[in-house]
């Protein structure tokens, strides 16, 4: 694993200001604009963002009590949440996003050495130790502040981010359905190889845009004859 728990902390704070910031002073206008989610407007991202600091908030919980408190009561409540989220004015929808990442910086913050390694289970049901919250929210701000097609791009999130980022989808396609390609980053070395159907397509480029692929955003990646990289199925 190439992320140390300093690192991720590091990363969490820094994706939440980010994607704070990309949404800062919005109105009506801005919130009701196409997100860079299919489907979804600027307010449907936002209030699945917020709903996942609630969310994780309820895991810090978990982990400082031991009394078990689910992410979401279930997948319904959680879409229930972001398509009722969607429908808020933009200052309470704002408040929402700025208050819900406050409450979870706080109970992050206030837990201690011991608490961390308690076990909590997350949404898709992997049980793992608090220590792997941090990371989960990570992960949010700051795909979603590239998500929130305000001007952020995979270009300003931090390499060691989108090392930790490759590693962890790479691992989670390696059990999946879907075509075997051979991913390097050119401006760092790095590799990973996707097992899959068919002979692998060797597919390289920068870091930004490795990443961007492997969490299925848009890319500039194409294979040595100069077609498009092969669409992999979704990672969560």
């Amino acid at each position: 694993m190439r992320r140390t728990f300093d690192d991720v902390l590091s990363w969490c704070e820094m994706g939440t200001t980010l994607l704070l910031g990309a949404a800062a002073g919005w109105g009506e206008e801005q919130y009701l604009a196409p997100s860079g989610l299919p489907g979804w407007t600027r307010k449907h991202l936002v209030a699945h963002v917020a709903a996942n600091a609630d969310a994780l908030s309820n895991l810090v919980r978990w982990a400082a009590t031991g009394e078990p408190t689910p992410m979401y009561s279930s997948p319904q409540q959680r879409d229930a949440d972001i398509e009722a989220g969607s429908r808020k004015p933009a200052a309470e929808l704002a408040a929402w996003l700025t208050s819900s990442a406050e409450r979870l910086a706080a109970g992050i913050a206030g837990l201690d050495d011991d608490r961390w390694n308690a076990e909590v289970v997350t949404a898709q049901g992997r049980t793992v130790p608090a220590t792997e919250i941090p990371w989960l929210r990570s992960r949010e701000v700051c795909v979603h502040a590239v998500d929130l097609a305000s001007g952020v791009a995979f270009t300003d999130l931090p390499a060691g981010f989108l090392t930790a980022l490759a590693d962890d989808i790479a691992a989670k396609r390696g059990g999946a359905a879907g075509p075997a390609v051979v991913l390097a980053a050119t401006d760092t070395g790095d590799r990973w190889e996707l097992p899959g159907e068919g002979e692998p397509a060797t597919v390289d480029g920068p870091l930004a845009d490795v990443a961007a692929y492997l969490a299925g955003r848009p890319h500039a990646l194409t294979t040595p004859d100069g077609s498009l990289a092969p669409a992999l199925p979704a990672w969560l």
